[in-house]
């Protein structure tokens, strides 16, 4: 990989994206994203691969409380109780977003890509990544990303791209 003091180029990224889909496509899988610190670039990666309509089902942008419940099924309590950046949140948007699609495999973020916005408990750069296959359970991982807006961002697309490499493994 070219990555830059660990920051994925756009090319590092479009490489994890083929690879990711060769593998889905072998494995007869398909792919949805629910997204929100990211704001659909899981979904922009993976559709740069020419052919990708064979393995990418949809995604979802879901930034906003409201949307995050009208899409994906992520309960008031659970906004209310931990707030969108947290583990339980990242756990109903990746099991909403396979409620609500056909694909076989999601992942869902959630963060806070900065400037602004980080807390004590919260700094820029948190971000939760969960991932499920359907039928399994899901599991989710909290990362501490370092950078400005767009590090965070690039560096959470290759983080989830990752972990949907694991799951396949899995």
């Amino acid at each position: 990989m070219s990555e830059r003091a660990g920051i994925p180029t756009d090319q590092d990224l479009f490489e994890m994206a083929r690879r990711l889909g060769e593998r889905l496509r072998r494995g007869h899988h398909t792919l949805v994203c629910a997204e929100s610190c990211t704001g659909g670039w899981i979904a922009k990666a993976v559709t740069d691969v020419a052919g990708s309509s064979e393995w990418f089902d949809c995604g979802m942008v879901a930034y906003s409380y409201e949307a995050k419940q009208a899409l994906l099924g992520v309960r008031p309590e659970t906004l209310m109780q931990h707030g969108a950046v947290s583990r339980e949140t990242v756990l109903e948007m990746v099991s909403g977003a396979l409620i609500h699609s056909g694909a076989s495999l999601a992942v869902a973020v959630t963060g806070i890509a900065g400037p602004g916005g980080g807390t004590a408990d919260k700094p820029v750069g948190s971000v939760w990544i969960g991932w499920k296959r359907r039928g399994d359970y899901p599991r989710a991982e909290l990362f501490r990303f370092v950078g400005d807006r767009d590090a965070v961002r690039r560096q959470t697309v290759a983080a989830a791209i990752r972990g949907l490499e694991k799951s396949l493994s899995a």
